[in-house]
């Protein structure tokens, strides 16, 4: 990742609410974060935290109604792309920010083969030929490590192992070299093999096109092994990010830690008891003015009920929204 480049990627203050009978749910409260040409960002946090509706509101993928952007700046190459009309966002959707979704069994049209698939937004946004996009979406099945590429584009998605179906929509991803790629939880589906496999495929590709990522994951484990930087979410909004070393490190809020502790490990030859989180996220119906995470948190006082923490900084890239203050490293 160069030092000092500018994001290609720059998200200020975004805000998401679903408008629902019972009232207003506040998904996404007041995100902020830039990712870095080349860069690797793992956005982490339980379900229900506000990862994936957080993405998906970067590029109108929600339905309206019921979800509302309702303020914030997505800039990206230097546009502010919450400002796009439904036609540019098609276009951005297509070739500036590739999405890999969670699974890849129903994310494939089962009526049309993958070569269609994957030509069509060669066609459609890069102006290709039939011949020219079919010869295109060969490279890029090889590209993802499917074998006899040619061959395999006339195949339907249920021809396809649940770890190529996943490799095809990671090329669809690339077909026209965006400039971000999100990926949200793709390997959730995935037995641990294939997903071991489509990690290294993840990183060999990073290294071949020098793509930023945005990589979506409930698994704190994969996160240490691919990721730059961690962002992790509670309540829709950050609660902490750091690099990886740091976080892992020098976790500063007790949301971090406590997700840390819930790593399965061994310590001297001997499993470890799993620990839990006790408690729920919380389904915010307002715009929070209190800690979200206060009412599961070993830490709360009095403070937290009465403010929501803003993220400050507590290092070297390293910032927290707590107004508990740790001992750095492991207090």
């Amino acid at each position: 990742m160069p030092d000092g480049a500018a994001p290609v990627l720059d998200v200020r203050d975004l805000k998401t609410v679903f408008r629902t009978r019972g009232g207003e749910v506040h998904a996404v409260n007041s995100v902020s974060f830039d990712l870095r040409p080349g860069e690797l960002l793992g956005v982490v946090g339980e379900s229900g935290s506000g990862k994936s509706v957080t993405m998906m509101s970067l590029i109108g993928l929600l339905p309206s109604p019921p979800a509302e952007v309702r303020d914030g700046e997505v800039i990206l190459q230097g546009r502010d792309i919450l400002r796009a009309s439904p036609e540019e966002l098609r276009t951005i959707r297509g070739a500036k920010i590739g999405f890999i979704f969670q699974d890849p069994m129903t994310s494939l049209n089962p009526v049309f083969t993958v070569g269609n698939q994957i030509m069509e937004p060669l066609r459609v946004h890069l102006g290709m030929t039939k011949a020219q996009a079919e010869v295109r979406a060969a490279e890029l099945l090889d590209l993802v490590g499917i074998p006899d590429a040619k061959r395999r584009l006339k195949d339907y998605p249920h021809q396809f192992s649940g770890g190529m179906r996943q490799r095809v929509m990671i090329a669809i991803a690339l077909a026209c070299d965006p400039a971000v790629l999100i990926a949200d939880e793709p390997t959730t589906a995935l037995d641990v093999t294939i997903q071991a496999q489509i990690l290294e495929l993840v990183k060999e590709l990073r290294k071949k096109l020098g793509m930023a990522i945005v990589w979506i994951t409930h698994d704190l484990g994969v996160i240490a092994g691919i990721a730059d930087r961690v962002m992790v979410m509670y309540g829709g909004q950050v609660v902490e990010q750091a690099t990886v070393k740091e976080l892992f490190g020098n976790p500063r809020h007790p949301y971090t830690r406590a997700l840390l502790k819930t790593v399965p490990s061994l310590s001297g030859g001997r499993a470890s008891r799993l620990q839990v989180i006790e408690g729920q996220p919380p389904i915010l119906t307002s715009d929070p003015t209190a800690c979200p995470f206060r009412m599961r948190c070993a830490y709360a006082f009095d403070r937290c009920a009465r403010e929501n923490p803003r993220r400050r900084p507590v290092g070297p890239g390293h910032d927290v929204a707590c107004h508990w203050d740790p001992e750095p490293a492991h207090a």
